[in-house]
């Protein structure tokens, strides 16, 4: 049963319950339907990575902001290579503009224990 709230006298509409939830359960279904589910993939960076080997993380990292997800960038220092933090940082942020066409940093790349962090997010395109 409907309540009309805002007519003198106050009225209401006798419905079908079962048919009110399946057609609510069918607009709950469209709308899930519609919805762009956004997911984040990874590219794992080294401090000792090469130029081919850079491109080639650049390409697939390209290939996944154009499908519209997040790419998160992540290096893992071992060993020694945790004395150079600023040179994995570097090797980041140069990754991170050479993508800058295809999409933004959300924020400056992060160290938590040994990896570095940034989450690079697709450009809006209209």
């Amino acid at each position: 049963m409907q309540m009309s709230g805002g007519a003198n006298p106050p009225t209401c509409k006798l419905l079908n319950y079962g048919k009110y939830k399946y057609d609510a359960l069918k607009k709950e279904k469209e709308m899930k339907k519609s919805q762009k589910v956004i997911e984040t993939k990874e590219v794992r960076l080294s401090m000792t990575i090469e130029e081919h080997d850079i491109a080639y993380r650049i390409s697939s990292a390209i290939k996944f902001l154009k499908e519209g997800n997040k790419v998160k960038v992540s290096l893992r220092m071992k060993g020694r290579e945790q004395a150079y933090v600023k040179k994995a940082i570097e090797v980041v942020k140069e990754f991170t503009n050479r993508l800058s066409e295809y999409g933004t940093t959300e924020k400056e790349p992060e160290l938590l224990g040994k990896n570095i962090f940034v989450i690079i997010s697709p450009k809006k395109t209209k």
